[in-house]
C-alpha cells in the first residue's frame, strides 16, 4: 500500500534513528581539513589510501582496450614496487569479463555498476538481470543505485525490498549501495537512507556516497554522516559495514582528510580495504605522485604518473 503521508513516514523513521547536528557535523569535519599528517605517518597514509582505491573508468567510449590499460594500472600504479594495487577496478557490466581476465591471479576485485546506474530509472525485473550477468561474467563486487523517488516518496519498505532483492541476486559478490546523497537534499535523509540500506545488507557490504554522475558527489560533511550513520548500526548490531565515498575526491590531501574522518569516527578497524573505498579516476595518480614527492623531495609533472601507468 502507498505510504499517504510521506512526512509521517520520515517522521517515524527519524524517531527510530535519531536525526543530525548539522553544525555540529559541520565544525567536526572543518577540522580534520586541520590536521597534519607528516613524514612516515603521512607515507602510510598514502599507501593506504591507493590500496583503497576502486579505479573506475565509467563511460560511453570504454573499450576492452581501454580495460587493459586500466587493469594494468591498478595492479601497478607506479615503477616504485613499494606502492600497492589498488582494491578494485569498476566497469561497467559489458566490461566486467574483459577486467575479469587481466586481474586473474591478483587480489584486486572487479567492481561493476548495476541496476540502471546512475538513475534506477528502469524495471527490477531488469535491473536484477543485469546484476546476475555482472555476476555470472566473474563480478566479486556490484554497486547498486536505490530507488530515490521511492524513498524520498516514504516508501521505505519499498527500498528495502529491492535491497533485499539485489543482494540476492549477488549470490557472493559484496554490494556496495548507492544513495547518490546530492538527490536526498538533506543530511537527516542521508542517514535515513543509510540505515534502511544496512538493515537488509550483509556484513562485508558498502553504503557508498554517490554515482559520480551528479553536481554533488562525496563530501566530508556526507561522509561523515554516513561514517556515524555506520558506527551507531555496528553498536546497535554487531554489524560493520563498510564506506565508499566516490566523486570529486581528486587530491591525496583530501583523500588524508577522509582517511582521518574514519580514523576518528569508526577507528583503525576500518583502515582497510575490506571496509573503506574510495571511488575515484584520477586520485590514483595524485597519490602516487605524493608518494613519489615524500621519498625524493620533488614534485613531477602529473601527467608523468598518468602515462607511466599506462604504458606497462
Amino acid at each position: 500500500m502507498p505510504v499517504k503521508s510521506p512526512q509521517a513516514a520520515f517522521r517515524r523513521l527519524f524517531d527510530e534513528i535519531g536525526t543530525v547536528d548539522c553544525v555540529g557535523v559541520e565544525e567536526r569535519v572543518a577540522k580534520y581539513t586541520t590536521r597534519s599528517i607528516k613524514k612516515d605517518a603521512k607515507v602510510w597514509g598514502l599507501m593506504r589510501a591507493v590500496s583503497m582505491v576502486d579505479l573506475t573508468t565509467l563511460e560511453g567510449k570504454d573499450t576492452p582496450g581501454k580495460i587493459a590499460s586500466l587493469c594494468r594500472k591498478a595492479i601497478q600504479p607506479h615503477d616504485n614496487r613499494a606502492i600497492p594495487g589498488v582494491a578494485a577496478v569498476c566497469v561497467y557490466p559489458a566490461m566486467v569479463r574483459h577486467a575479469k581476465k587481466h586481474v586473474a591471479d591478483t587480489t584486486i576485485k572487479v567492481a561493476s555498476v548495476a541496476t540502471a546506474f546512475p538513475s534506477g530509472q528502469t524495471h527490477l525485473k531488469t535491473r536484477l538481470a543485469e546484476v546476475r550477468g555482472a555476476v555470472a561474467d566473474g563480478a566479486d563486487e556490484i554497486d547498486m543505485v536505490i530507488n530515490r523517488g521511492a524513498f524520498l516518496a516514504g516508501e521505505f519498505v519499498e527500498v528495502q525490498d529491492e535491497i533485499s532483492a539485489v543482494v540476492a541476486a549477488c549470490g557472493a559478490a559484496a554490494l556496495k549501495v548507492i544513495l547518490e546523497v546530492s538527490e536526498l537534499e538533506t543530511f537527516d535523509n542521508i542517514r535515513a537512507a543509510s540505515f534502511l540500506a544496512m538493515e537488509v545488507i550483509r556484513e562485508g557490504d558498502f553504503i557508498k556516497t554517490s554515482t559520480g554522475k551528479t553536481s554533488l558527489n562525496a563530501t566530508l560533511g556526507n561522509n561523515q554522516v554516513m561514517l556515524e550513520a555506520i558506527r551507531d548500526f555496528y553498536l546497535d548490531t554487531g554489524t560493520a559495514i563498510g564506506m565508499k565515498p566516490a566523486g570529486g575526491i581528486r587530491t591525496a590531501k583530501q583523500a588524508l582528510q577522509f582517511l582521518i574522518a574514519v580514523k576518528e569516527t569508526l577507528g583503525d578497524a576500518w583502515l582497510t580495504n575490506r571496509r573503506y573505498r574510495f571511488g575515484a579516476s584520477s586520485l590514483l595518480n595524485d597519490l602516487v605522485r605524493q608518494i613519489e614527492k615524500e621519498k625524493t623531495g620533488a614534485y613531477q609533472a602529473p601527467y608523468y604518473f598518468s602515462e607511466a601507468a599506462e604504458s606497462y
